[in-house]
């Protein structure tokens, strides 16, 4: 089978690239990437040799549908997102233009090139949040209520892919998923960011909201989920993919300095983003059910293995600290400028 996966230099498309390799090896992988800040080749240096890496926008219409005919492409999967909520607080167009049009032109690209199945990689944030009090958990039926331009954006884009289903019948299904945490993920994000900062001895900035929660899941298992979903699930779905473990910030932090065995006085408190939202957890009730998924890597243990890959690999991200847009310390004094 020949597969497109576009963003697939960043963090969760890299990941997913290497698992489809290691479990379809008779399958043909296109990486379709404009290498934007937080786009990182190097992410792909084990597999390069077994990949075609196309470096083009997935606003280019024509670069799109040209890479899927002469590829002859059966499947798109679609990660390539602008995604960092403090980013688009400060430059919310960038995350518009990628998220929304990006995504309806890769839409139409599969369409003219009748592929067989366009995998959209969602979030959680659609749905806004939760109280942390609340019983409650999002399901597909949930309805959108994004908070921030990103999650905005990202529900935009599903709608977009709803609507290429419902017209044209392009045969698509979505994924909305947990927070992910792994290798490669590039060190604005606050797992890579306190591992980084860590390790350097430099202050872990954590939002004041410490007590705010997210449900965090594994990049191996977000991967194995997708599989299923793009073999087995039914066109037109949506499957959420959550772990069911929730942690705060502050609890984050902690795992990260137990791990570096470095001290509690590392944590410095800032102030919240605007919109920072409270807490996010997805009932993935559906996919476990219907397609037999049961995530595997346990939460305390792929913590401490993710913050020592980044100790063990300053090679990769320390080029790339310097990339990051946006100061997370910075929001006291106003928005941060990029």
């Amino acid at each position: 089978m020949q597969l497109l996966v576009t963003g697939g230099a960043g963090f969760i498309g890299s990941n997913f690239v290497r698992y489809w390799l290691a479990n379809h090896p008779a399958d043909h992988v296109v990486v379709y990437d404009a290498l934007t800040y937080a786009g990182e080749r190097s992410s792909l240096s084990d597999v390069e040799d077994r990949i075609t890496f196309v470096q083009a926008d997935v606003c280019d219409m024509r670069a799109a549908e040209q890479t899927m005919v002469d590829h002859q492409i059966a499947v798109v999967v679609h990660f390539a997102a602008e995604s960092h909520n403090s980013l688009a607080v400060v430059d919310p167009g960038r995350f518009f233009r990628t998220n929304v049009l990006g995504t309806q032109t890769m839409l139409e690209a599969a369409r003219r090139a009748s592929v067989e199945r366009f995998h959209h990689v969602s979030t959680c944030e659609v749905y806004g949040d939760l109280a942390l009090d609340s019983p409650d958990a999002f399901h597909e039926e949930s309805p959108y209520r994004p908070r921030t331009p990103y999650n905005a954006s990202k529900a935009g884009a599903d709608h977009a892919v709803r609507a290429y289903w419902e017209t044209y019948g392009l045969p698509v299904t979505i994924t909305n998923c947990a927070n992910n945490y792994g290798p490669y993920q590039f060190p604005e994000k606050v797992v890579p960011l306190f591992a980084t900062n860590a390790l350097d001895d430099r202050p872990l900035p954590l939002y004041a909201s410490t007590a705010n929660r997210r449900e965090w899941l594994h990049v191996d298992d977000h991967c194995s989920a997708i599989d299923l979903v793009i073999r087995d699930g039914r066109p037109g779905d949506t499957y959420h993919v959550g772990s069911g473990q929730e942690a705060s910030i502050a609890e984050i932090a902690d795992l990260v300095l137990q791990a570096l065995g470095k001290p509690a006085s590392l944590k410095r408190i800032v102030p919240d983003r605007p919109g920072h939202d409270r807490r996010y957890l997805l009932d993935s009730s559906k996919l476990r059910r219907e397609l037999r998924w049961q995530p595997r890597v346990e939460f305390d243990k792929g913590m401490a293995e993710t913050v020592h890959w980044y100790e063990a690999n300053r090679g990769w991200w320390e080029p790339l600290r310097d990339r990051a847009p946006v100061q997370e310390d910075a929001w006291g004094n106003g928005s941060p400028t990029i």
